[in-house]
């Protein structure tokens, strides 16, 4: 009876965990913004806004575009994405099949970017471009730059949501040549990110170094 009441609650724990990430990080995230000079004024699709700098909550499950006005500064819009984040595999291990559509359609096992929402802004009748800021307050990229590489996924998500039409879509000024330049970084970028990711690991790169040559006599 005591084996069959053990066995029953391992079936039932994955069910009540319900989502893990859920319960880990929330449906929500909060993001740091910051203007540079601060004093911007931003407002997020949705009707969310604020002066930076400041700290909002958002839902993890959402894209959003993020309007950034300041007097004396060339207005700019940055693309904030809802990506998905490595603990999707880990939660329907640790949280049964439920628990990984729980946090799928909650959204919890997602992550924003850019965050921190850090925009250096460009004083009116500058040639200089608007950049992203990490953490450290180093250039990650250019405004232009990160928007390209989103806009796709961001876009349709905000239509899907009724939050943008197709005669909303900001147009972005760019000649031919800097599409092109634009698309060749973003191409780049993504064949780093991949060989990296089937790149060996050094541990089993030196492990395999060390090996014997089975083919030649002891």
């Amino acid at each position: 009876m005591k084996t069959i009441k053990a066995m029953a609650a391992l079936i039932v724990l994955p069910m009540g965990l319900g989502g893990c990430a859920t319960v880990i990080n929330g449906t929500s995230q909060d993001i740091q913004v910051a203007s540079e000079p601060s004093g911007a004024t931003v407002e997020f699709t949705g009707g969310i806004g604020c002066t930076a700098p400041c700290e909002l909550s958002l839902k993890r499950k959402d894209d959003y575009r993020a309007d950034f006005v300041l007097d004396g500064y060339k207005s700019e819009y940055v693309y904030v994405q809802s990506r998905t984040g490595g603990a999707a595999a880990g939660n329907i291990l640790m949280g049964g099949l439920i628990g990984g559509v729980v946090d799928a359609s909650n959204g919890a096992s997602n992550s924003l970017y850019p965050r921190p929402l850090h925009v250096r802004l460009v004083a009116d009748g500058s040639t200089d471009e608007a950049v992203l800021l990490g953490k450290e307050g180093e250039v990650v990229s250019t405004v232009a730059e990160h928007n390209y590489k989103v806009r796709d996924d961001v876009e349709k998500s905000l239509m899907k949501r009724g939050l943008m039409t197709s005669t909303d879509k900001p147009v972005m000024i760019v000649t031919e040549e800097e599409a092109a330049l634009l698309q060749a970084k973003a191409n780049s970028e993504e064949t780093v990110d991949s060989q990296e990711n089937e790149q060996p690991s050094e541990a089993v790169a030196e492990e395999s170094e060390n090996e014997p040559d089975g083919s030649q006599p002891e």
